[in-house]
C-alpha cells in the first residue's frame, strides 16, 4: 500500500516559510507582563464615568485614557489570534486565544458607559466643544461617527450587560470555528497521481480543480458526508449566530439584523438591495458561462465539482512561492516604486505564514493592528490561483501599511465594506498583467477562464451566499425554525437559480452551508462582490497610467476610517451609491467571455 501523504506539524515547517510574531512580542513572557498591565488599566476604566460631560478638556482626558488600554488590547488580541491560528490543536494557543478573548469582553464591559455618557451631552454642547477645543479636534470625524447612531445606543447598565453577555453570544461562532479547524476528521481520498491523501480545507481546494472528474467527484462526495455526518449540529450553530444578530440588532431598536450591519459602516442598505437585483438580472451571463464550461469539458453532465476545473485542461501556469513573489512584484508595479517597496518589505520581514500544517487555520487572510506587521496567512499550494491569493491578501496588507502610516491610531483601521475593494483591485491588476504577459492561445484562455472564475466566485457566489444569509435572518426573525433540513432545502433551490439547467445541483450541494465560515461574520459576504466590482473600475483607471488616478487610489488606501467608506470611494473615483460600476463590472466579465469563446474555437 502506497504511503499516506500527511501534513507537516508546526514543527516540522521551514522557519522561513513562518511569520515571525517576536517583533510584536519577543517570548509568552513579554506577552503575559504586556496582559497583566492592560488588565490593570483595564480595571481603572470605570473610574472614568461620569468625567466626560464636565468640560471638553475632560472629554479629551477620557477619550485619551481609553484609547491608552484599548491600543494595547488590540495588540494583544492580534498576537494570541495568529498564535492561535497556525495550529489551533495546541492546548497553549487555545488558552492565549480565550483569555485575551476573555480580557477584550472585559473591556468592552468597562467602557459600555462611554457612549451613553457622550450622548447624553447635547449636540450643540459637543459641536461647540469640537470648533473651540484643539484637543478634540483630531477625534472630530471619530465622536461624529458614534453620534450619528444616538438612537440606537442604550443606558450605560444595559450596554454593559450585553458587553458582559460577549462570550456567551459569540458561542456559537467559537463553537463553528473548533469543529471547523480543529475537531472534523475527513477521509483519505485518492490525488491526482493515483496515490492517497489526507483530505482537508486546503488539500479539497486543489483537489477539486483536478482535471480528473474522479477525483473532484470522490473529494467532493468525500467533503460532504463529513459535513452531512454533522449538519444537525451546525444548523444548532448557525442558528445561535443567527438569533445572536437578531437580539443585538433588536435590543438596539434598529428594523432588523441587516440595517445595524450596514449601519455600522454608514453604507446604504440600498447597495445591498442593488447588488442583488443587478446580480439576478445577468445570471443569463452566468448560465451562459457554465453552459460553454459543458461544452468545451465534453461532459455529458456538468457536476458542481465540474466548475472549478481549469476548462482548459492542466494548467499552463505554476508557481512556487519564490516564483510567485517575484511575478507579484512585476504584476503590482503599475502602483508605482513605493507600494512595490513595501511588498518586497513584507516578503523579507516574514510577515506571511506560507505553508499548510496540521490543525493551521484553513483559508487565508491579512491581519494585524496599528502597532504590527500587517501579517498575512496562506495554506499555499503551487498554482495560479495562490498567486492570486498572495497578491489579493497582500492588497489588505498593503492598505493596513498605507491606513496605518499616514492616519492616527483612531483612524488607523477601515472598514470591512472597503477593505474587499483593495485586494480585488491587486487581483484585476494581475489578471491584466497576465494577458498581456503572454501571447500563447492556451495561457490567455486559461487567465480568461481564471478571471471569469472568479468574477463567478465573487460576484455571482458571494451574492447568493448573500441572499442565504438575508434570507436566513429573515426566517428566524419571524420565529421559523433554522433546522438542517430547512436550511438545505432553501439552499439547494437558490443554487438551482443561480447556476441554471445546464448544471446539476448535486444533493451534496444542498449543506454547501454547513462550512462556509463566512456566515458567522454578519453580512459580511455582500461586501465581496461590491468590491470585486468597484475594483474593475478601480483598475481600469490605475492602469491608464494617469499619475493623479493612481495618486487618488492610494490616497484611499491612506484613508483608513478617517471618513465614511462610501466618501472615501467616492474620492477614489467610484460612487457605490449608484449602480454604474456594477454595470461596468458585468460589461467587462460579458467582453472576457466573449474573447474566451473566441478562443476557444481556435484551440
Amino acid at each position: 500500500m502506497a504511503d499516506i501523504k500527511q501534513l507537516p506539524t508546526r514543527e516540522q515547517v521551514d522557519s522561513s516559510l513562518t511569520w515571525d510574531l517576536t517583533p510584536i512580542y519577543q517570548d509568552r513572557q513579554a506577552f503575559n507582563q504586556a496582559f497583566d498591565q492592560v488588565a490593570k488599566q483595564i480595571e481603572a476604566l470605570p473610574e472614568l464615568q461620569g468625567k466626560l460631560a464636565r468640560s471638553s478638556k475632560d472629554l479629551v482626558q477620557v477619550i485619551d485614557a481609553m484609547m491608552a488600554a484599548i491600543r494595547p488590547a488590540e495588540k494583544l488580541y492580534v498576537y494570541a489570534s495568529l498564535k492561535h491560528d497556525q495550529d489551533t490543536t495546541d492546548a497553549d494557543n487555545q488558552a492565549l486565544s480565550g483569555r485575551t478573548q476573555s480580557l477584550l469582553t472585559k473591556l468592552e464591559s468597562n467602557l459600555a458607559w462611554f457612549e451613553p455618557e457622550l450622548l447624553a451631552v447635547e449636540s450643540k454642547t459637543l459641536d461647540q466643544w469640537i470648533q473651540t477645543d484643539s484637543g478634540l479636534k483630531p477625534y472630530e470625524h471619530y465622536l461624529r461617527t458614534i453620534t450619528d447612531e444616538r438612537e440606537h445606543v442604550l443606558t450605560p447598565a444595559a450596554e454593559k450587560l450585553l458587553a458582559q453577555a460577549g462570550d456567551a453570544l459569540n458561542a456559537s461562532s467559537n463553537t463553528f470555528d473548533v469543529l471547523n479547524d480543529a475537531d472534523l476528521e475527513f477521509p483519505v481520498v485518492e490525488d491526482d497521481d493515483g496515490g492517497t491523501v489526507q483530505l482537508s480545507q486546503g488539500i479539497y481546494d486543489q483537489l477539486i480543480q483536478s482535471t480528473k472528474p474522479e477525483v473532484r467527484q470522490m473529494a467532493f462526495k468525500q467533503l460532504y458526508a463529513v459535513y452531512h455526518q454533522f449538519r444537525h449540529t451546525l444548523a444548532a450553530t448557525l442558528s445561535g449566530n443567527v438569533k445572536t444578530h437578531n437580539f443585538e440588532a433588536s435590543v438596539h431598536h434598529y428594523q432588523d439584523a441587516r440595517q445595524a450591519a450596514m449601519n455600522a459602516n454608514h453604507i446604504p442598505e440600498s447597495v445591498f438591495d442593488s447588488l442583488v437585483t443587478s446580480v439576478n438580472d445577468h445570471l443569463p451571463l452566468l448560465h451562459r458561462y457554465v453552459a460553454l464550461r459543458k461544452q468545451i469539458l465534453k461532459l455529458p453532465e456538468l457536476h458542481m465539482y465540474d466548475l472549478y476545473t481549469p476548462i482548459t485542461g492542466e494548467p499552463k501556469l505554476s508557481y512556487t512561492f519564490d516564483e510567485a513573489k517575484a511575478e507579484a512584484l512585476r504584476a503590482l508595479a503599475v502602483l508605482g516604486p513605493d507600494y512595490l517597496s513595501h511588498v518586497q518589505e513584507a516578503f523579507d520581514s516574514r510577515w506571511i505564514d506560507v505553508v499548510e500544517n496540521k490543525g493551521k487555520r484553513s483559508g487565508a487572510y491579512s491581519s494585524g493592528m496599528y502597532d504590527t506587521a500587517p501579517y498575512i496567512l496562506l495554506n499555499w499550494q503551487d498554482n495560479l490561483e495562490s498567486l492570486f491569493t498572495l497578491v489579493h491578501e497582500m492588497g489588505h496588507s498593503m492598505h493596513s501599511y498605507y491606513t496605518t502610516h499616514n492616519q492616527p491610531y483612531q483612524y488607523g483601521d477601515y472598514s470591512i465594506f472597503v477593505a474587499e475593494i483593495a485586494s480585488t483591485t491587486n487581483e484585476t491588476l494581475l489578471t491584466d498583467y497576465l494577458l498581456n504577459k503572454y501571447d500563447d492561445k492556451q495561457v490567455q484562455a486559461f487567465v480568461l477562464n481564471h478571471y471569469l472564475d472568479g468574477f463567478k466566485g465573487t460576484v455571482f457566489r458571494q451574492t447568493q451566499f448573500a441572499e442565504f444569509e438575508h434570507f436566513i435572518h429573515q426566517q428566524d426573525a419571524a420565529g421559523q425554525p433554522l433546522t438542517a433540513d430547512y436550511l438545505s432545502q432553501y439552499y439547494l433551490e437558490l443554487n438551482k437559480k443561480y447556476y441554471g439547467k445546464d448544471v446539476i445541483s448535486d444533493p451534496e450541494i444542498a449543506d454547501e452551508w454547513a462550512r462556509i465560515p463566512h456566515f458567522y461574520y454578519n453580512y459580511y459576504v455582500y461586501q465581496y462582490a461590491t468590491g470585486f466590482a468597484a475594483a474593475n473600475t478601480l483598475a481600469q483607471r490605475i492602469n491608464s497610467g494617469e499619475p493623479a488616478k493612481r495618486e487618488a487610489y492610494l490616497n484611499y488606501l491612506k484613508s483608513g476610517s478617517s471618513d465614511y467608506p462610501i466618501n472615501v470611494m467616492r474620492k477614489a473615483g467610484v460612487d457605490m451609491t449608484q449602480t454604474a460600476y456594477l454595470d461596468q463590472a458585468f460589461a467587462e466579465f460579458e467582453k472576457r467571455l466573449n474573447q474566451f469563446e473566441t478562443l476557444a474555437k481556435t484551440m
